[in-house]
């Protein structure tokens, strides 16, 4: 029946790629062309993501380590991306968080990356919820979730303190901005979590969550992000 449906579905609203308008392929938002020019992350850190020359750790992750194991980054944060990400979080475009989402899902699982026992999205605050209307890295969250058959803590996380836009602020501004920002109920001894947000720019907020979780006794936190700001 679900098969039939979704037969049905394609026939009346064929898929439209969400970056030129044309033809999708299969079950992506997306045509073959416009898949294969996304901008991929290529040589990273495996701590913090940064771009590198070759696979390894970047100097201040080996001199600072953060609070996370390693940060998985599908894409750089570059045109269409960039376009994409923004949409979804300032234009109530939730379909391309399906896609975004089922192409990290898809990464994961071709990496044969470890699967976590919980994924958690970064959390808003909820007067910037109510005033967005939702949660874009929750957007994300779900289908990952569902391809990866991974349960998401929906509700183990909040953010108790309303802090300014990360974007808006210099760079060395950003860590104090968040600092206390989030708290954990309960605990999560012995999980593995993974964090999922829609881009990583600093790195700040995902490493004050990071840090959080840690304290309340996590053994390991990963990042996911669709994009790495290099």
């Amino acid at each position: 029946m679900n098969d039939c449906l979704k037969f049905i579905q394609r026939y009346l609203l064929p898929p439209v790629c969400v970056t030129c308008g044309g033809a999708a392929e299969g079950e992506l938002d997306i045509c073959r062309g416009c898949l294969a020019a996304m901008p991929g992350l290529g040589t990273a850190c495996r701590r913090c993501a940064l771009p590198l020359p070759q696979p390894g750790i970047c100097g201040h992750c080996m001199t600072s380590p953060p609070p996370f194991e390693q940060t998985f980054a599908l894409f750089r944060y570059a045109h269409p991306v960039d376009h994409l990400i923004q949409q979804l979080k300032f234009s109530r475009r939730l379909v391309n968080a399906r896609l975004l989402a089922m192409l990290m899902a898809a990464s994961l699982q071709q990496q044969r990356q470890r699967l976590p026992d919980l994924i958690v999205p970064v959390p808003l605050h909820r007067r910037r919820l109510l005033a967005r209307g939702y949660n874009q890295a929750v957007e994300l969250a779900r289908p990952v979730s569902r391809q990866l058959g991974v349960r998401i803590g929906f509700s183990c996380c909040q953010r108790v303190r309303e802090t300014a836009v990360q974007s808006d602020l210099a760079a060395k501004n950003r860590s104090a901005n968040v600092k206390g920002a989030f708290e954990v109920d309960g605990s999560l001894r012995g999980a593995h979590v993974a964090i999922v947000d829609d881009v990583m720019t600093t790195g700040n907020t995902v490493t004050e969550l990071a840090q959080v979780m840690r304290d309340r006794g996590a053994r390991i936190v990963d990042i996911w992000v669709c994009a790495r700001v290099p």
